[in-house]
């Protein structure tokens, strides 16, 4: 998540106010920075762009988009492509796909050679699909999924709120010592010492998730009340360093649960993501 989307300042469903009219953004409004982070794009063991020289792309609706100078990428692993796209607030767009040894990824990069007269000066440098390579790093730790934003922020703090957790009117979890994250466009989540869960209604699900922020979570279904609820916990058993005090703590989908804090039900949220 970050601040242009779901419950961010300039998402979709910010629940803030501010003291002007927020019409005045545009459904497209467009920010680039720069990064003082290095990154590095890997695919298929090659290191396809380095660069110290990053610019951060923030548009409203959509995840940031990191942005290399050109003359930090492997050129010579980009294959120039015939596809095309235009958008209206930045202009028409150049497509390569990458390829190294036998290893293919189709139209995975592309650039705005000439951007249009309002959109932030993207000439001369290049983006990647995040999903069509392989890794990513930040300095020399791995990124999952999408760049982290710098004004994204994730805190877990110590609890002793009294959390209750019921599904299909059966208690599956509950516990006075959670560890609450409070993560930047999300509902608060409560994070459950394994002693406090009922474990008997817990079945391994094979789903596996990746988080910028928290790392890789694996997942269980639940069965209570006679009905098989799919992928509702999971944990992180080897969070990133900023997040390691929720290792090995499970946590439910608050969408999808009864949950009680201090005896009093919490309404469910409309987001899906962990």
């Amino acid at each position: 998540m970050t601040l242009t989307i779901g419950t961010g300042p300039f998402g979709s469903q910010s629940s803030g106010t501010f003291n002007f009219d927020t019409q005045v953004l545009q459904p497209h409004t467009l920010y680039l920075e720069d990064s003082p982070r290095r990154v590095r794009v890997v695919f298929n063991g090659e290191t396809v762009a380095d660069s110290q020289q990053i610019k951060l792309l923030h548009e409203t609706g959509h995840l940031p988009i990191y942005y290399f100078p050109e003359e930090d990428v492997r050129m010579d692993l980009l294959e120039k492509s015939d596809h095309t796209t235009h958008c209206p607030f930045k202009g028409d767009a150049s497509y390569w796909s990458v390829k190294v040894g036998d290893k293919v990824a189709e139209n995975a990069v592309w650039s705005y050679p000439e951007p249009i007269d309002s959109a932030p000066p993207l000439s001369g440098l290049v983006a990647f699909y995040s999903n069509k390579m392989d890794e990513w790093y930040e300095e020399s730790e791995r990124v999952f999924v999408h760049p982290r934003d710098p004004y994204h922020r994730v805190d877990v703090l110590n609890s002793d709120r009294h959390v209750q957790i019921k599904v299909n009117g059966e208690i599956v979890a509950e516990t006075d010592r959670p560890k609450l994250l409070f993560e930047t466009g999300l509902p608060t989540r409560y994070y459950i010492p394994p002693e406090d869960v009922h474990e008997d209604f817990l079945l391994p699900s094979d789903k596996e998730t990746q988080c910028p922020y928290k790392g890789v979570a694996s997942y269980w279904s639940v069965v209570a009340g006679g009905k098989r609820v799919e992928d509702l916990v999971w944990t992180y058993k080897e969070p990133i360093a900023e997040t390691s005090k929720i290792k090995g703590y499970l946590c439910f989908f608050n969408e999808h649960v009864n949950l009680e804090v201090d005896g009093e039900e919490q309404p469910r949220p409309q987001t899906q993501w962990s």
